[in-house]
């Protein structure tokens, strides 16, 4: 399938790539331990280590793949091109089209294993980071709520007073249910509530009403176990919680909330479509990279990089704004987050265009 011209360019796109990783996670760290120093002095070593660093290096290397994947290709094809061997490739009579094969295995290989890293196995690793640092930096947990109304499920709509996701209970609850009329044809009302397990709730001091046949039917208890579909991460959202779901936990996610009618999952689906865009921008990026880079040039291998990283940064910065625009309405989340690559790819085609003539 592959030749020793194409294995030799997989092996110096991937050496490269994982080179370039970990050199930027080296002085990543460096900064994070000067910025939270204070907090690592505060923690267990093995804390810092284990459920930390252990999390936050392939978390950070996963975030930034596309741009580590830019400057691989761009380092690695400005050596070549310096050192004439692509020119002695298409001497030989293998056309430019022919010489991106290798280029497109390297990036498929990139972007599946960002794929795999960032939908599965990330997010939960996520969880242990996320409480190390409520814990010990920074807490962004929301442990609290009030005057929380939420449609648990079609026709049925429950209010919660207050709640305290530490003691795991809230007060002043009610749940109502209409028909398809839209007539309300029972409520529960209690002084409190207590959260158990999954959809698992119990009542306290509760008192039922039935509205049948016009008339009403009451009944009252001091406790009663009841399954309701919802639970406290529905509506206590913190900034961070889209980071520690997997991606088929992100879409089961969004759809409930949208069927609820939850306003605030923007977030979420931002994070949803990051996934899939950063994918695809490996392939959009590695031919910007060696369309860029394949022709010698007067400025040789600083000019090339520095317009590797001018393009790679300016790639992650327009993806930020059109991330705003997706947290502030003006676009849906899945606009926002191709965009970037709709542009890159027209790029993307013109360079290519360019270079193999």
């Amino acid at each position: 399938m592959f030749k020793v011209i194409d294995r030799y360019i997989i092996k110096k796109f991937l050496g490269t790539y994982i080179f370039s990783i970990m050199l930027l996670l080296a002085i990543v760290v460096m900064f994070d331990i000067n910025e939270k120093l204070d907090a690592f002095l505060r923690a267990p070593l093995k804390a810092t280590i284990v459920d930390y660093f252990v999390n936050f290096l392939p978390y950070f290397a996963n975030q930034f793949s596309p741009l580590f994947t830019f400057i691989a290709v761009i380092f690695f094809t400005s050596k070549l091109a310096s050192h004439n061997e692509i020119v002695a490739m298409l001497s030989t009579g293998m056309s430019f089209r022919r010489m991106l094969r290798p280029y497109l295995f390297s990036a498929f290989v990139i972007a599946a294993s960002t794929w795999v890293l960032g939908a599965y196995i990330i997010p939960p690793a996520n969880v242990k980071r996320i409480d190390y640092t409520n814990t010990y930096v920074k807490n962004k947990r929301v442990d609290y709520g009030a005057n929380i109304m939420l449609m648990v499920a079609p026709g049925e709509i429950a209010f919660i007073g207050r709640y305290d996701a530490i003691a795991k209970n809230g007060s002043r609850f009610q749940l109502e249910s209409f028909n398809e009329d839209k007539q309300l044809t029972s409520r529960l009302t209690a002084q409190s509530l207590r959260w158990d397990t999954l959809y698992s709730w119990r009542v306290y001091d509760y008192v039922i009403r039935d509205f049948r046949d016009n008339r009403e039917y009451i009944r009252r208890g001091s406790s009663l176990d009841t399954v309701i579909p919802f639970e406290p991460r529905d509506f206590l959202i913190a900034s961070n919680d889209h980071e520690k779901m997997t991606t088929p936990e992100l879409r089961q996610y969004i759809d409930r909330q949208q069927q609820r009618g939850v306003a605030n999952i923007q977030s979420f689906e931002v994070e949803y479509h990051r996934r899939y865009a950063m994918t695809a921008a490996a392939f959009i990026l590695t031919i910007i990279g060696m369309a860029l880079s394949a022709r010698k040039v007067k400025g040789g291998l600083g000019l090339n990089i520095g317009i590797g990283l001018v393009l790679s940064f300016s790639y992650i910065l327009f993806m930020a704004i059109t991330q705003s625009f997706a947290y502030s309405g003006l676009t849906s989340p899945m606009v926002a987050m191709w965009i970037p690559n709709f542009i890159y790819g027209i790029i993307a085609i013109v360079l290519y265009s360019r270079a193999k003539m």
